[in-house]
């Protein structure tokens, strides 16, 4: 599975640091290092509803406040974890 994060200026005034850290903490506690690549990119196109991340090809709109439930319906559930 691959997790793209825009880090485009929009993006990062939206929080998309936060969300690239989250995100590695949470690949991380969950052990998930060899099974999700996490990357990131320059603008994405879609800067109105940013913070944008692509889970291979889906895109979404993820903040701060919900990388959690992001997480855990995008990336845990499609894992079976």
């Amino acid at each position: 599975m691959k997790i793209t994060v825009c880090i485009g200026s929009s993006c990062h005034l939206k929080g998309s640091r936060s969300v690239v850290e989250q995100l590695q903490n949470l690949i991380a506690s969950n052990g998930l290092k060899d099974q999700v690549e996490l990357a990131g990119t320059f603008c994405m196109g879609k800067c109105q509803t940013g913070v944008n991340v692509t889970v291979d090809g889906a895109e979404y709109s993820v903040s701060p406040d919900t990388v959690d439930s992001f997480f855990r319906d995008q990336v845990l559930k499609p894992l079976g974890k």
